[in-house]
């Protein structure tokens, strides 16, 4: 292989790759700004929305005319205008035309647009038919009156305009959304007729104030309805600052005490979206007084969002401010006011400063246009004294013309014309040089001098040029002007409603198994042993509450764990273990439960003796590892936690507690403390020899009222001990108690039978 020639790098610009690339990306990224992100101050409009609708206006595609395929349109957008994608292009037209995403559509679609559910189910264009609807007027009507510069298009054998001449501030009305780099914009669409009363008030005093503005700018206006539920001070601000957030609700009325009919959506939410966030509650039973929903939105009722309550008593604004808070019945929309001024800088504008740019231009198109009409009445005044000359000396014009080989020259030099009035000349035509047609000249003559000295009195009076600007702009707010669609209702903050307000209070009854697996069965009336367990389990304690309430559970560490009771596995089958839901640490098992109102009392205790009252409030926490609460030694386990009789703590009610060896003693509840959390005091006086050496315990618990029974559990045997019974066994906290009669020493369990029972 040969040797290579030396590469030469003469007249080829050599650039470091660090500058070369930052100029690279500073061009891309103002292109991306400039020419596709942000939208232009002057007529709301981003390139490609600009290119289509003024390639629909060539193709003839006006208000009145007949429908045309989209592809006809897209086809010349991107063939003559703007050499990117068909689909890209195509949804721009698309978004232009669908009524829920714009304010004022600009163009008339035919065929599907896709709709509020899913703004991208539209056809394909080859499919959909469209045309301009009469607001694209605002934008074009004055295109051809020498309002704006022209441009080369990108292969440079077209003409394009730079900008539209709007005569109304289309970017306030249809708003715009756009990501460039490193910078966005959020402009919410506006009402007409607010806008343009805006406009004349910053016409009268250009000094106005943003607050004095928003007195006739009120707020956004979305194609969608809805409320903005935003304080006037939030809104002012966001006027003032050009950013900010706004809360959007949906509207609702309710029928029949029974069905609330939602009849408008935030912009932009979706009412499929709606039902299924608001269906995925039910399956997860946390709306259980919902009991029904529908759609029935049809054309009449674009919105009609039906859901249906369990009954009168629900609380329907307590459960609408719960669905505001959860789905997207209520949403945040950001503003961000930030858009391409008349001096081609993309900025963060004020409302006023943003109204004021366009109104400087809007002056500017408004004298470009008087200006153009100026010089036509002048070259057309021109023309007519020329022609008046011809029909007074028509003898001589005659003469000349038949007689000269170029008359031209001669009519120039006979009767002091010029190029121009000659040439009207002689394009006359004989029909035309009767005495009617100098009448006609004189005629015109004076009407035009009337109008040029019209126009040159605007032209020169900036006083003048803004009356007329006003004139025009209450002109068209009232041609195109409508309602208020978006509500402005000052509220509070939409607030979810608490778990436990969610669900139906219904009486429970809690089943843990000697393995640690718990289940919730409905009702009191269930007898928790006759359930059914799984191989080599068994059960080992129930309590009953409500649903609504927050099932405590204790391990054999000492810790204490909470979890909804509506949220545990029906009783229908065998239930779930506890250590799939909670992290207790390594080797401990589940050794009691509790249930009830936060105030409730439970007695808890250990094997070795010892226990204390605690509030059930106590014990409620949201941690999967639990929290402290009864202090163990090594050795030392749980006994089942019991339950003090309501109204009775701790006056008369009593505390008896049984050991292994058949000790039971009854003492005053008022005699065992009230803690949070803690070894407690000594409850039976157990021998320190046997119980370290596992020869006697306490086994079981029991807080009684004054008429209450205790059962005596012993294996499937049980023992009843009525109130008089229970004297014999009385005596001081911490003492050994008596001896059980023989054969009822192997004690497993302590019940009460409540005296209400």
């Amino acid at each position: 292989m040969g040797k290579q020639d030396k590469l030469d790098f003469e007249g080829i610009e050599r650039l470091p790759l660090r500058e070369f690339a930052e100029r690279a990306y500073l061009d891309y990224s103002m292109y991306v700004i400039l020419d596709r992100a942000l939208p232009h101050i002057a007529d709301g409009l981003k390139p490609v929305q600009r290119r289509i609708i003024y390639a629909m206006s060539e193709l003839g595609l006006a208000a009145g005319s007949k429908h045309k395929k989209s592809a006809r349109t897209v086809g010349d957008v991107i063939g003559k205008f703007h050499p990117h994608g068909d689909s890209a292009c195509y949804e721009a037209m698309v978004h232009m035309a669908q009524d829920f995403s714009y304010r004022y559509p600009i163009i008339d679609g035919q065929g599907n647009w896709g709709s509020a559910d899913d703004p991208k189910s539209f056809a394909a264009m080859r499919y959909t038919e469209a045309r301009l609807r009469p607001y694209a007027s605002v934008l074009l009507a004055e295109l051809e009156q020498g309002t704006v510069d022209w441009v080369p298009n990108f292969d440079g054998t077209l003409r394009e305009p730079a900008l539209l001449p709007a005569q109304l501030p289309n970017l306030l009305l249809n708003g715009a959304t756009g990501i460039a780099v490193g910078m966005s914009t959020d402009v919410p669409p506006h009402n007409l007729r607010e806008v343009a009363a805006g406009l004349l008030k910053l016409i009268d005093d250009p000094d106005i104030s943003v607050r004095q503005l928003t007195r006739s700018i009120k707020g956004p206006d979305f194609p969608t309805g809805g409320e903005i539920v935003s304080s006037r001070d939030e809104i002012v601000d966001i006027y003032a600052k050009g950013t900010g957030t706004l809360r959007v609700r949906a509207t609702y009325s309710v029928e029949d005490d029974s069905n609330i009919v939602i009849d408008s959506l935030p912009y932009q939410a979706s009412g499929a979206r709606v039902l299924e966030q608001i269906a995925s509650q039910m399956r997860a039973k946390k709306l259980p007084m919902v009991e029904d929903l529908r759609d029935e939105s049809d054309e009449e009722e674009p919105t009609r969002l039906v859901i249906s309550v369990r009954s009168g008593r629900v609380d329907i604004e307590a459960l609408m401010l719960h669905l505001f808070a959860t789905t997207d019945l209520e949403r945040t929309l950001r503003v961000n006011l930030n858009v391409i001024g008349t001096d081609g800088k993309p900025a963060v504008r004020d409302l006023r400063t943003l109204l004021t740019d366009w109104l400087g231009f809007r002056l500017e198109t408004v004298k470009k246009r008087l200006r153009f009409r100026l010089d036509r009445v002048e070259e057309r005044l021109h023309i007519l004294d020329g022609l008046l000359v011809a029909y007074l000396n028509i003898d001589e014009v005659i003469r000349i013309i038949r007689r000269e080989d170029e008359p031209k020259p001669v009519l120039m030099k006979k009767f002091r014309l010029s190029d121009v009035q000659a040439e009207a000349i002689l394009n006359l035509r004989l029909r035309y040089l009767a005495k009617l047609e100098e009448m006609k000249i004189r005629g015109e003559q004076q009407e035009l001098a009337q109008e040029r000295e019209r126009l040159d009195k605007v032209l020169r009076s900036p006083a003048k040029l803004r009356a007329l600007v006003r004139g025009e702009i209450e002109q068209l707010a009232t041609e195109f002007g409508d309602e208020r669609r978006t509500v402005l209702v000052e509220r509070a903050a939409a607030q979810a409603m608490a778990e436990e307000d969610l669900v139906t209070a219904e009486p429970v009854t809690v089943v843990l198994s000697q393995r640690g697996w718990v289940r919730a069965a409905k009702g009191h009336d269930i007898d928790p042993a006759s359930l059914s367990f799984k191989t080599g389990d068994g059960f080992l304690c129930a309590v009953r509450g409500r649903s609504t309430q927050l099932a405590v559970f204790v391990d054999s560490t000492g810790r204490a764990y909470s979890l909804p009771a509506h949220s545990l596995p029906s009783a229908r089958g065998q239930g779930e273990p506890l250590s799939g839901r909670l992290n207790p640490p390594d080797g401990a098992s589940f050794r009691g439960a509790m249930i009830g109102e936060p105030e409730a009392r439970w007695l808890v205790a250990s094997s070795a003796g010892y226990g204390f009252f605690v509030k059930l409030g106590e014990l409620h926490g949201r941690n999967r590892a639990g929290k402290a609460a009864l202090r163990l030694k090594e050795g030392w386990d749980v006994v089942i936690p019991a339950v003090a009789p309501p109204g009775e703590f701790p006056g008369p009610a009593r505390v008896a507690a049984v050991s292994s060896a058949g000790h039971l003693l009854v003492f005053p509840a008022a005699d065992l403390p009230e803690l949070p959390r803690g070894k407690g005091n000594r409850i039976l006086g157990i021998p320190a020899a046997k119980l370290k050496s596992g020869e006697e315990r306490l086994v079981a618990v029991a807080v009684l009222g004054p008429s209450d029974d205790l059962l005596v559990h012993s294996g499937q045997r049980q023992m009843t001990l009525k109130p008089a019974d229970l004297a014999h066994y009385a005596g001081e906290r911490g003492h050994r108690g008596l001896v059980l009669p023989r054969g009822w020493r192997g004690v497993d369990g302590l019940g009460v039978v409540r005296a209400s029972a």
